[in-house]
């Protein structure tokens, strides 16, 4: 009986891989490219939404998840990190709690599409309570005035600018500064508007102003035999 099955597999077994062949091309050109589906792995950003306003993100264990992909070939070809996201929702989010389980109804797909998985499962989430405080505002000054004449004030408008961030990044001590004002050869009281820079990273500006006026009262120099406006002769 067994030679008698061998047989049947080995005789004119040329001819049965080409009919094999055949039908699997066959099979490849009528049926459709929507009913062959395919896998692939993507790297995708982590994105949070719905944080509580009064609540900062100071730490996240992973800024990217693997997602595996099932779908047809034709959308499969369609999706990529750039069309993917992965959005936690964080509205019951509380300061307690710093583990988050990652899913996969957190993945916005396209219709024929579905996951298969999502990976790590689990992420990290640090979350601290807002605060608020105002700074005061520090000029910063560069160059040197032209020679006979000195700088006899400076003066910043507003003084001070209220910052809101994490209540560990918040002090009330820290000062803001602003870009360098540049007094090189200058002769003259002069004001320049000038953007701001907050002390640390995690802080934000409240309000949508982010440049001051910087007011340079420059006047003559008494002691100095070289004052005088410059491009005038001094008087004898």
């Amino acid at each position: 009986m067994r030679p008698y099955l061998t047989g049947l597999v080995v005789r004119n077994w040329g001819l049965k891989l080409i009919s094999l062949v055949l039908a699997l091309a066959l099979w490849l050109v009528l049926v459709p490219a929507d009913k062959v589906l395919a896998e692939k792995t993507l790297t995708v950003a982590l994105e949070t939404r719905n944080a509580p306003e009064t609540m900062e993100i100071v730490e996240k264990s992973t800024p990217t998840v693997d997602v595996t992909v099932r779908a047809p070939t034709r959308i499969l070809n369609e999706i990529s990190p750039s069309t993917l996201t992965a959005k936690l929702d964080l509205e019951r989010a509380s300061v307690e709690q710093q583990e988050y389980p990652l899913n996969k109804t957190m993945i916005s797909l396209p219709p024929g599409a579905d996951v298969v998985e999502v990976r790590p499962n689990k992420v990290q989430i640090k979350l601290e309570w807002s605060k608020e405080a105002t700074l005061e505002i520090h000029p910063s000054v560069r160059g040197k005035v032209f020679p006979g004449f000195r700088i006899s004030k400076i003066e910043v408008d507003p003084k001070e600018v209220t910052v809101r961030g994490p209540e560990s990044k918040v002090r009330a001590r820290d000062t803001v500064a602003t870009v360098p004002v540049d007094v090189t050869n200058l002769a003259q009281t002069a004001e320049f508007d000038v953007d701001i820079i907050l002390p640390k990273p995690e802080l934000r500006l409240v309000s949508a102003r982010t440049s001051v006026r910087v007011t340079v009262t420059i006047e003559a120099d008494k002691g100095n035999s070289k004052s005088g406006i410059p491009g005038k002769k001094q008087p004898s």
